[in-house]
């Protein structure tokens, strides 16, 4: 773990998460929200992403379940579809981003470090390419964890910092290696798994995505 937290050191240098940082991060998404190219609101429900995370919360019954930094909510509108019994609230930090959040999602304005939502509040949560924009990803996942009722589902999918480099990214962005946040889900997880992904099933993955699943 010390090697990889060395080398991450020199690769990505991450700013410290002030109220300056966080405003200019909102300023970003805010400003991004009306580029639909790279910022779609919605998303192939094929796309192996998808599919793992419906399969997870295919595994709760009844509840609420959380996109925490759920951009337009492309990934909760399939939720929302695909298992129509859970409630699903999508938070961001971003309200240009929450105001193309299609109903029924519930819409939550909210940083991923400070999460406006009482302990153990749902039965599941997943943050898909977003807690490389928390700065402080250590609080974050703590805050996923605290959130998720013991027995609940936590999905991350999340570019690998073993890739850092090959895409252009704003300063704050930050990678994390698959030690890493299996070991921080692991402080409050009893069960910690992760597998490489991409994004169709029938292509083999190419080591830049991963996908860690954790049971509270």
């Amino acid at each position: 773990m010390g090697w990889l937290r060395r080398w991450f050191s020199r690769a990505a240098p991450v700013p410290e998460l002030t109220p300056e940082m966080r405003r200019r991060i909102r300023h970003s998404f805010d400003k991004a929200a009306a580029d639909e190219e790279h910022f779609p609101s919605t998303i192939d429900p094929r796309i192996a992403h998808v599919r793992l995370i419906l399969k997870q919360l295919s595994e709760i019954e009844t509840g609420a379940v959380l996109d925490a930094g759920c951009g337009k909510g492309r990934f909760a509108r399939v939720v929302a579809e695909q298992i129509p019994e859970l409630r699903v609230v999508g938070m961001d930090i971003s309200t240009a981003m929450l105001g193309y959040v299609p109903a029924p999602v519930r819409r939550c304005a909210g940083s991923l470090t400070s999460l406006p939502f009482a302990s153990a509040s749902f039965g599941g949560a997943y943050a898909t390419e977003s807690l490389e924009h928390a700065v402080d990803i250590e609080a974050a996942v703590a805050e996923l964890c605290r959130v998720v009722k013991p027995g609940g589902r936590i999905v991350v999918i999340d570019k690998n910092a073993e890739h850092w480099g090959k895409l252009e990214t704003p300063e704050w962005e930050r990678w994390f290696g698959r030690r890493e946040m299996e070991a921080m889900l692991g402080r409050q997880c009893r069960k910690v798994s992760s597998q490489f992904i991409s994004y169709w099933e029938d292509v083999e993955p190419d080591g830049m995505f991963l996908a860690w699943i954790a049971e509270k």
